[in-house]
């Protein structure tokens, strides 16, 4: 994205005296500061900062696995357990995607599966399936921003956010990060006013993320962490989730990480809801 505005006075011969003045600062920064002709041609544009971001949180390789467990503690410290198993599958890269997972503990979590086909650009389809009451529950737009099965994950977290929802900046860059920050585009439709991402430079996986009110504060970060290479994917294993509204923290260990399985469309269907496949749940 060009950002640089061009006026008629920019538009005058080269022997001007004022081009040759700028030309020479340009030159006197250049030499005073050897990398910083390297950075500014290395630097991408923040669309593709964050598209390949998107990608290495989101898409790696053409679906995955992982098994989950969650510690949820709340405002007066009391901890809650849940773990489950993560399927995923890209009907196409950087679109639409494909989610299932599946509750194992604890026992009153047991069978609770949730099951979410991604559109970027459009509305997701979301549905949880609750076994003690055998309901398949539609989770409406509105609520992709609240908490997971009790945790300060939301469901939107999940799956991710669309990029389209958002306008992105590029505010810094330093030697391992661009930080990027985003504003919604429509306010209305959820509660914070802007994020910051910290984005790593080697791998582009979006290390920390920090919400914001509407006064700036932050009242919400996301950080990922314990990042191990596993087929060749760059692949956090640990995260944590902070929220002073909601008071306490959720942390997700991740392992069991797996990429490339082959996992069939058929996975993905709500026939899967009260009929998870068992054959890929283990390992």
């Amino acid at each position: 994205m060009d950002r640089t505005l061009h006026s008629p006075k920019d538009s005058v011969p080269a022997g001007n005296p004022r081009r040759r003045g700028r030309n020479a600062l340009l030159t006197t920064l250049l030499l005073a500061f050897p990398g910083l002709g390297a950075l500014a041609a290395e630097t991408p544009e923040v669309g593709d900062i964050v598209e390949r971001a998107n990608l290495a949180a989101y898409y790696a390789g053409e679906d995955g696995r992982s098994e989950a467990r969650m510690r949820i503690v709340d405002e007066r410290d009391r901890t809650q357990t849940r773990q489950f198993t993560i399927l995923r599958r890209d009907v196409e890269d950087g679109g639409d995607q494909q989610y299932l997972v599946v509750f194992s503990r604890p026992s009153e979590f047991r069978g609770v599966v949730f099951l979410v086909e991604k559109h970027p650009g459009g509305d997701d389809d979301r549905w949880l399936y609750l076994p003690d009451q055998d309901l398949e529950r539609r989770i409406a737009p509105g609520d992709k921003r609240t908490s997971f099965v009790g945790s300060h994950v939301f469901y939107e977290d999940v799956s991710g956010r669309h990029l389209e929802d958002d306008d992105h900046e590029l505010v810094e860059v330093t030697d391992d990060h661009y930080k990027v920050r985003s504003t919604p585009r429509d306010g209305g439709n959820v509660e914070f006013a802007a994020y910051t991402t910290w984005i790593d430079r080697e791998t582009y996986l979006p290390l920390t993320t920090e919400y914001e009110d509407d006064d700036g504060t932050v009242y919400r970060r996301i950080e990922s962490s314990d990042v191990e290479e596993i087929d060749g994917y760059p692949t956090p294993m640990r995260m944590r989730v902070e929220d002073e509204r909601m008071g306490g923290h959720t942390e997700v260990q991740f392992r069991g990480q797996e990429y490339d399985l082959g996992l069939p469309e058929s996975v993905f269907t709500q026939r899967s809801l009260r009929n998870p496949p068992r054959d890929w749940l283990r390992r």
